[in-house]
């Protein structure tokens, strides 16, 4: 499947099924559902798409063009190496494993719930790059990792924010990431950006946040408090299905973007 231009970017094309061996064994590998293999790091349709669309003009008045990194690396461009990161979150940990029962309970077809929400997140709409780097020092690792963020995109974009808002680094969550990573230039990343607007504008994160660019929660709970995942079944079903209308509306925009509509391509 060639991709040379934006307008051979389909914003609908499901990752899952390009990844080879993603659907092998999904359901003996576990029993809340574990891919074979994974399209941030094995799907090479995925690593085009992301290529191409984020190739352009950033609002320090750059043009990144970024390169097929090899078998080290992902994508690259200058001093900075990208990873593939889904900026949503299912929160299928086997330890989450008595709520996920109960929603079980309530939603019938538990297998084809997830893979119907999995073939709609692992769209463009549902994925970004970051700068990669050792062990937790890259942010997708470290968002994953962070007990206080948990892989939900809204705290991450909390803690981007407090970068560029210069709040104390101390309280930031992720601030070994955005600020202290040794190996991973990743304040000089955001820096390219200029501002939180200027981030959220270019990845095509507007839904993410108010008109005056606060960030909007996922899920009700405490700025920052350890654990901050769904703990109940209604809490975890409107979460999924807030992530499906964000992917939906992302989609678009990149769709319009890539069309010409509301963004210059080839910029």
């Amino acid at each position: 499947m060639e991709v040379n231009t934006l307008k051979d970017i389909n914003v609908w094309q499901d990752f899952t099924e390009t990844t080879p061996k993603f659907w092998d064994g999904f359901w003996e590998r576990s029993e809340l559902g574990t891919g074979g293999a994974d399209p941030d790091s094995r799907c090479k349709l995925a690593k085009a798409y992301h290529q191409l669309l984020w190739s352009r003009t950033l609002p320090n008045g750059e043009k990144m063009i970024l390169e097929d990194g090899g078998s080290k690396f992902y994508l690259r461009w200058k001093n900075f190496y990208f990873g593939s990161d889904s900026i949503t979150a299912s929160f299928r940990y086997y330890r989450n494993k008595p709520l996920l029962d109960q929603v079980k309970a309530v939603v019938g077809d538990y297998r084809g719930f997830v893979e119907k929400y999995l073939r709609k997140l692992y769209t463009i709409g549902g994925l970004i790059i970051f700068p990669s780097g050792p062990h937790q020092e890259g942010l997708n690792c470290a968002r994953g990792f962070n007990p206080r963020i948990k892989d939900r995109r809204d705290l991450t974009l909390e803690c981007i924010k407090m970068y560029y808002d210069n709040q104390p680094k101390e309280m930031n969550p992720l601030r070994k990431s955005i600020y202290e990573a040794e190996h991973t230039p990743n304040q000089e990343f955001f820096n390219l950006f200029v501002d939180f607007k200027g981030f959220i504008d270019f990845f095509f994160l507007q839904d993410c946040v108010d008109k005056d660019y606060n960030v909007i929660h996922t899920i009700p709970t405490t700025l920052f408090e350890t654990n901050p995942i769904p703990k109940d079944v209604d809490t975890y079903l409107r979460h999924i299905q807030v992530e499906l209308d964000f992917v939906e509306k992302r989609n678009n925009r990149i769709k319009d973007f890539c069309n010409g509509i509301n963004g210059k391509m080839n910029d």
